[in-house]
Formats: C-alpha cells, sequence, structure tokens
C-alpha cells in the first residue's frame, strides 16, 4: 500500500525557507528529535501505568547512529510509535501548519534571530535544516497496528507506504544533504549530544554506551541527597572549577514550576570572568546559558542550573523580557538567594564570615542592582575592618558612633582601598582611636556610594583624604606655636619649595606627633576620577584634568620650626625634604624626583 499526497500551504517549498532562518541554529535539529524520541518514550510509560498499555515496555531508551557510508543519522526510540492515520495528523497537519505559520510571519522580514523553531511546533521539521530527504518508520503501541514508513523529500509532497519493522516505536532517518557533511562526524554528533541532551529523562545512547544522565540531582528531594551529591554534581557541571562555597535547591510549582540547584562559586575580584554559567533547561532539555532575562544579572555570578517547563524550549528575547512567568521566577530566586545568605549568617556566622571574602562581591554587586535583595542584604552584609574583624552595618555604627560622630552629628565611617599604601594614614586614625574599613573590591567604589545613599546622616572618608584633624570635624580645635606672620612665612617657604600649581599649601596647628607634612586629594575629586575611570558619573571631563592635593603643613611639627629657621637654600632644601618624605611615603615620588631626593638625602646628612 502507497499513498502519495501534498501538503497544503502557501508557500511552494517551505524548507529552503527554514533552512535560511534558522542557519545560526543549526545544530539544533538533533536536541528537538532527540526530545520528541524522549516525549515518545515518556508517553508510553504513562500509558502502561494508567494500564492503558499492558505490552512489555523493554528497555526504555532512545538511540542514535550515524552511518557515514550510507549518510544517514538515525534516531530510534521504543515509545508510542504512530499508525499511518496518526502520520498524516501530526506530521503533515499539525506540525506543517506550524511551519506555515513561520513563514507567514517572518518570510517577508529578517525576523528575531533568537526566536526557533519549537515555539510553533516546527521541531520534526528542523531535520530538514540538514537532511535532504527524511523517513520515519514507525509502529504504533496499540494491538494489532501495522508498522508505516513516511517519507519526504523536503518539497510538499510526501508518500506514506508500508514498512516492515517489529517491535513498537519509530526511527527518524536523516539523508544527510551535501551541505551538511560536518554532521556525519561523530565528534560532532557527540558534542551536540553532550551539550543538549546531557540530562534527559530517558537514556540516551550513542555509539554502544550511554552518554546522558537521566536523573540529575535537581529532580529529587533535597532530603535525599547528601553534600557529597552536591559537590559531585557540580563537579560533573565544572571539572575544571574549585569546589563551591555553598548551594540553593529550588523547587516550587506553585505559582509557577521550577527546579533546579544554584551554586555560589569563589568568586573573588574577577567577577566579571564567572558570567554565563547558569544553565537553562526546560523539562531536562538544555535550552541556553544565556540567562539574563530569567535570573537577575547580579544572580549570573553564579553556577549552576535551572529547569522549567514554564519557560518554552524557544523563545525569543523579548519574550523572556516581557513573559509573566519569567519575571516570577526572576522575583523568587532573588528571594531564595537572599533567604539562604540570611540563614546561614544567622546559624553559622563563623563560616558565613570565612567565606565573606569570597562572596562579598556578589552581595554588595546584589545590593547594588535590586531594590529587594538590598532590604535584606543590608542585615547580613559584612563590613571588615583592617584588623580583620567583621561587623554588621548596624554593629559597625554602635562601635564608631561615640568616637566617630562630626560636629555635624554625622557618622563618619572611614575606610581604605589599600592598606599598604595608606598604612601611615591608618596609623594616624588608630592612634587617635579611630576604627578603618578596609574597601578595596572591584565594586566598592559603588558600594560606597551606595551606603551613603541609603545610611541617614552617615558619611564615608578615605583615610587619607583629609588631616587627621579634619577627617572626622569636631569643635575641639588646636593651638598654634606660630604667629599669623610665622604661618605666611612657613606657608611661603613650602610653595617656593613645591612650585606646582596643583598642589595647594596651607599651615594648620596639628599635633607634634603628626606628620610635618601631609599630602591628601580631596574626597569629591578622587570619587569623580575613579567614577571616571569605570565609565560612570558623567565626568568625562575628568579624565583630562591634571591630579589635585592638598598640601598640609604641620605648624606645631619642631621639622618646621627648622624651616622656619633656616636662611637661603638651606630653607628651600628642608621644606623640599619635608615635602619629597610625604610624597614617598604615599609612593608618590618616583624617576628623577626620587633621584634628586636621594641625593638631596645624602648632602643632609653629611652637612654640618
Amino acid at each position: 500500500m502507497e499513498e502519495r499526497g501534498n501538503i497544503s500551504i502557501h508557500t511552494e517549498n517551505i524548507f529552503p525557507i527554514i533552512k535560511k532562518f534558522l542557519y545560526s541554529d543549526h545544530e539544533i535539529f538533533l536536541r528537538e528529535l532527540v526530545s520528541n524520541a524522549v516525549d515518545a518514550t515518556q508517553k508510553v510509560k504513562r500509558l502502561a501505568a494508567v494500564g492503558e498499555y499492558k505490552g512489555d515496555l523493554g528497555e526504555l531508551k532512545v538511540k542514535v547512529a550515524v552511518n557515514k557510508d550510507d549518510r544517514t543519522i538515525t534516531i530510534s526510540d521504543n515509545g508510542i510509535g504512530m499508525t499511518a492515520e496518526e502520520i498524516k495528523k501530526y506530521i503533515n497537519q499539525i506540525a506543517f501548519s506550524g511551519a506555515s505559520e513561520f513563514v507567514e510571519r517572518f518570510k517577508d522580514s529578517d525576523g528575531d534571530k533568537d526566536q526557533i523553531i519549537g515555539q510553533f511546533g516546527l521541531g520534526f521539521y528542523s531535520a530538514f535544516m540538514v537532511a535532504d530527504r527524511v523517513d520515519i518508520v514507525t509502529k504504533s503501541y496499540q494491538e494489532g497496528a501495522e508498522p508505516a514508513r513516511w517519507t519526504c523529500d523536503g518539497s510538499t509532497e510526501f508518500a506514506i507506504t508500508d514498512a516492515q519493522k517489529e517491535d513498537r516505536g519509530s526511527d527518524v532517518i536523516l539523508h544527510v544533504a551535501p551541505d551538511s557533511d560536518e554532521f556525519l562526524e561523530t565528534a560532532r554528533i557527540r558534542t551536540i549530544l553532550d551539550k543538549y541532551c546531557k540530562f534527559l529523562p530517558v537514556p540516551i545512547e550513542f555509539e554502544g554506551e550511554v552518554i546522558n544522565n537521566p536523573n540529575p540531582i535537581w529532580t529529587k528531594q533535597p532530603a535525599d541527597l547528601t553534600d557529597e551529591d552536591y559537590k559531585n554534581f557540580y563537579k560533573e557541571l565544572y571539572p575544571f572549577s574549585e569546589p563551591p562555597l555553598f548551594w540553593i535547591h529550588l523547587n516550587v510549582d506553585y505559582p509557577f514550576n521550577l527546579t533546579g540547584i544554584l551554586y555560589f562559586p569563589k568568586i573573588k575580584n574577577d567577577f566579571e570572568l564567572q558570567r554565563n554559567k547558569i544553565q537553562l533547561y526546560s523539562r531536562q532539555v538544555f535550552i541556553t546559558d544565556e540567562v539574563k532575562d530569567v535570573v537577575p544579572e547580579f544572580l549570573m555570578l553564579l553556577h549552576g542550573i535551572i529547569d522549567s517547563p514554564d519557560i518554552p524550549l524557544n523563545v525569543s528575547r523579548s519574550f523572556l523580557q516581557a513573559d509573566s512567568s519569567v519575571k516570577k521566577i526572576n522575583t523568587y530566586i532573588t528571594k531564595k538567594v537572599a533567604d539562604k545568605l540570611n540563614d546561614i549568617f544567622k546559624k553559622d556566622r563563623e563560616t558565613f564570615e570565612k567565606t565573606w571574602d569570597d562572596i562579598n562581591v556578589f552581595v554588595k554587586y546584589g545590593m547594588l542592582s535590586d531594590d529587594k535583595f538590598y532590604e535584606k542584604a543590608k542585615d547580613f552584609v559584612l563590613l571588615q575592618n583592617t584588623e580583620g574583624k567583621y561587623y554588621t552595618i548596624e554593629e559597625y555604627k554602635a562601635l564608631v558612633q561615640a568616637n566617630q560622630t562630626n560636629k555635624s552629628e554625622q557618622l563618619v565611617f572611614l575606610y581604605t582601598t589599600d592598606a599598604d599604601k595608606q598604612h601611615a594614614f591608618i596609623e594616624a586614625a588608630q592612634n587617635r582611636g579611630y576604627d578603618v574599613l578596609k574597601l578595596d573590591s572591584v565594586i566598592d567604589s559603588h558600594f560606597i556610594g551606595m551606603l551613603e545613599q541609603k545610611l541617614e546622616k552617615t558619611t564615608l572618608k578615605r583615610v587619607d583624604s583629609e588631616t587627621i584633624d579634619k577627617l572626622v570635624e569636631r569643635d575641639e580645635a588646636k593651638e598654634s606655636v606660630l604667629n599669623d606672620k610665622e604661618k605666611e612665612d612657613l606657608k611661603a617657604a613650602y610653595e617656593q619649595a613645591i612650585n606646582n600649581q596643583h598642589m595647594h599649601v596651607e599651615v594648620a596647628p596639628m599635633s607634634p606627633d603628626d606628620a610635618p607634612v601631609v599630602i591628601t586629594m580631596p574626597e569629591f575629586m578622587r570619587r569623580m576620577k575613579d567614577m571616571n575611570k569605570s565609565g560612570g558619573g558623567g565626568m568625562m571631563f575628568m579624565g583630562d584634568m591634571p591630579d589635585t592635593y592638598n598640601v598640609t603643613i604641620n605648624a606645631n611639627h619642631p621639622l618646621n620650626q627648622r624651616v622656619l629657621s633656616a636662611e637661603g637654600d638651606d630653607k628651600s632644601a628642608v621644606a623640599r625634604q619635608a615635602f619629597d618624605l610625604a610624597l614617598l611615603s604615599q609612593n608618590m615620588l618616583s624617576g628623577a624626583a626620587l633621584t634628586t631626593f636621594v641625593k638631596r638625602s645624602f648632602e643632609l646628612m653629611t652637612k654640618e
């Protein structure tokens, strides 16, 4: 028996159009066909479970085979199979109507390049992206069903004939086109299967071995899993990565379906290199690792798997951005991550503090980019001081309240971005009883600004942005041992010795124990320069401006008494020496200026 027919569609030949539009996603034909085979296999399993199929299920699996000599790729299953009538319905009518809709929508435009075939029920016809003829040999599970063969050469014509097939199920045979030779290479097929079919729920056999894990741990209940199970699965996903810090097992079925496991990796400061490590699945079928419309941007620093049947297999970016389920998933994941971190913080603060160096960039990034996350994270974000102690924001406010409140009733958080370079300033602050925070990560310049915006009556100052007396300004004023005339003479001596219009000299009464000369860049100017470097703030002109500094001369330091009493060249030499020492303390002295400083040092030391 042979039946020939024509599929009634408006387009004379649909397949070249499919091929044209889907060229960038060429390889997904195998994902679509293997997924169809898995569906057929699961259906017969469900029928047996409810008693509608009473035959022997046998070993349920999907086989993929490549025959280079015959130029064929065969995808075989022992699922429900089809009768000749079902072929007409599911292959000729339903699938092709989806194909027709696809063409009508996209034939006159470039279309959305991210729009792939599954959304139109077109999965089976992706075969024609690589094949110039496709055969289906199938036998239905129904008792007494006769096997049938469907053949199509990529035109609108098809043929259905009798076939020889003993067992239930379907074989889809692709006769590979001359321009698709790459898909006759077993290594190429294995790569595609490993990418898209790694966790399909039915065993996938290729070259005599099962190449997938049908029961990945995200499909199991957390109570049935050990820490080792989670760690081993992480190693399976990321074989070359360090072990994760901890993880979250996602499992929700209302108001949407979502399972998965998100791991917290060791992020450190190179977090830009960690992206695209979350994989998105739909019913264990890999969709993409471009998940930024499903997962909040800051959570893309995490690794792991998200699986949701509510996200269609093939979707456009615009769909993801607008879909209500995707938005709910986005919000849910944010909440789960915040709750997990808060839970660890409350139950095991010691462990939380030990991992802080690895997760602080992630937490701060989340607080900056998501207000809902900020509201939860503000209770467990940690501030570390230069002594290595950790505090929550509220704990730290209580710590410095008494000693670091200025005359305007503002709390002043002092911080360093480089403890080695700013050591002298840190030491001076600590000598006054001040505490200094360590804010030296890649994201801290933005985190500092956010804290000032969010916290009431609180300001942050880098420890080297002012002289020690001005960092936390109070009403107490120091007396100067110099009169006004001596102050003017001292300022003039330093201005002459420095001879740099970008160094603004002032004389101020400070403690005799403080340095004779202090060089600072105002907090505002430094922040503007930092923002300009990172492309923020809109202060592009700052990049062309030279650095300007405040040079504060300590009126009460004995060395400056010597500057005042020196005569002629000696006055300028001592003043310049004190200034160069201040530069040297901040690693700001180099090249010819450093050589001159060394020579002058020897001269002053040997001078009688």
